[in-house]
């Protein structure tokens, strides 16, 4: 019998002796997976509610420091353009290229890239128009961005598929308004961009209709 046949029978026959040592091993080989699946999860989570807002708060305070006009109320001064960092989740509101209000903000589940389809939960990034405001959406207060645009859709054609649309800037959703805390530490949206209720107030207030949107990562 060659030594290659021997080991077969070798290896069937411990198998079939000891059957608790073979189904030991296969929840052995479970336990691990589920182990590095729970580890990504929670590194997942601990980058999303941790480290970003971390990453925006200081972005902010940065932007603070630069000489952002915290100070300078809205109405005395008309935001002539807005820019949104992706990569850093924070919105600016500016006003002759001077920064005079800094929001972090939550996006959708996929942020990074332009937006490309429906149902890709991203933010397309690129220079739109602020072009309506809606008081009724399933969220709190929204003013609508402008994609997609005559390229978004050729591409989109192009690819065989939807662009997508409704792409926003709002509050919080309906009825979850306690939860704030809680969302905003996490990307949240289909491709939106989230602030808090009383931002959006702010927000609503300052921007007229035809400013301009800079969405970058």
């Amino acid at each position: 019998m060659s030594s290659s046949n021997s080991r077969n029978n070798y290896q069937h026959n411990y198998n079939h002796k000891h059957p608790t040592i073979k189904k030991g091993r296969k929840r052995g080989a479970v336990v691990v997976s589920l182990s590095i699946l729970a580890a990504a999860v929670i590194l997942g989570l601990y980058y999303q509610c941790l480290i970003l807002p971390a990453q925006a708060a200081s972005a902010i305070d940065k932007l603070n420091v630069d000489g952002s006009s915290t100070l300078v109320k809205l109405g005395e001064v008309k935001i002539d353009k807005v820019v949104v960092d992706k990569s850093a989740r924070i919105m600016q509101l500016m006003s002759k290229d001077k920064v005079i209000r800094v929001y972090h903000i939550a996006l959708g589940d996929n942020p990074k890239g332009h937006k490309r389809q429906e149902g890709d939960e991203r933010t397309p990034e690129g220079v739109y128009t602020l072009d309506y405001k809606n008081e009724n959406s399933i969220a709190y207060r929204s003013i609508h961005i402008s994609y997609p645009n005559e390229q978004d859709i050729a591409q989109a054609k192009a690819s065989g598929v939807s662009p997508g649309g409704d792409i926003m800037i709002h509050g919080q959703m309906n009825g979850y308004e306690k939860f704030t805390q809680f969302n905003q530490q996490r990307d949240w949206t289909d491709g939106c961009i989230a602030v808090t209720n009383d931002e959006m107030d702010e927000i609503m207030a300052a921007i007229e209709i035809g400013t301009p949107i800079e969405i970058v990562w």
